[in-house]
């Protein structure tokens, strides 16, 4: 999960990148109005938080125009909104939520809280879609970050799940490295690093072990294919 900060508090901004990255999540921020447009425009996000008084602009406006498709934004209308404001009366709140905000949080506020409904939002998946995930045999709980192999449970570390998840969301497609790296690590990651195939390595082996068969594969030269057990590449269906 990516998630944007929009905040000119650099103490805040610092505090919720080191809870939010302890979380697993691949974290940006800006400081201004104008970054934000401007990082939204490049990178696609699952969430924004965004402070209502910036420098340069009001968050209210950078949410509706995200909402209404007038902002330049990669990952469309139907990205999450959580404003994190020190406005909090009841018009604050209510304008917020009619501006296009998911959650509205009012500082201060618990770093426990704030993780909390940061995953309660993003449970809600967009267009009614379900908080599980399923290709062949492997199946995800998104909510509760559990992953299975049938009736294994696999183990995993925040970057495996979040690259597994990734993968999950596109079966049966190949992804590009430089896709995964974007999606699951933040803007500060080295485009050169071997980090995606290290962490799709150790996942490779934590979805396959014994005689299970193989459902991550390499695409040479191009990327990673997550196939559901018993597809095209399998054996199996090889020898059908």
């Amino acid at each position: 999960m990516r998630v944007l900060i929009v905040e000119d508090e650099e103490g805040l901004v610092s505090a919720l990148r080191i809870a939010l990255q302890r979380e697993g999540y691949a974290v940006d921020a800006s400081l201004t109005y104008r970054g934000a447009r401007e990082r939204l425009s490049v990178n696609e996000y699952d969430v924004a938080l965004i402070d209502v008084t910036l420098p340069d602009g009001d968050g209210f406006e950078l949410a509706r125009a995200v909402r209404d498709a007038h902002a330049d934004c990669r990952s469309g209308p139907d990205m999450r909104i959580v404003m994190l404001t020190a406005l909090g009366t009841l018009p604050d709140r209510v304008r917020g939520l009619d501006a296009g905000a998911d959650d509205y949080i009012v500082k201060p506020f618990a770093l426990a809280e704030l993780t909390a409904r940061l995953r309660a939002v993003l449970r809600r998946e967009v267009r009614g879609a379900s908080s599980s995930m399923r290709v062949g045999d492997i199946t995800m709980d998104t909510a509760r970050q559990l992953v299975h192999r049938g009736r294994r449970e696999v183990d995993l570390t925040l970057k495996e799940f979040a690259v597994l998840r990734f993968l999950m969301s596109r079966p049966d497609h190949v992804v590009s490295a430089e896709q995964i790296l974007e999606h699951v690590w933040d803007e500060h990651a080295d485009p050169f690093t071997q980090t995606v195939r290290v962490t799709v390595g150790t996942l490779r082996r934590k979805l396959t072990v014994d005689d299970e068969e193989q459902v991550l594969h390499t695409a040479i030269g191009r990327g990673y294919r997550l196939r559901a057990a018993g597809g095209a590449d399998s054996p199996a269906a090889r020898s059908s």
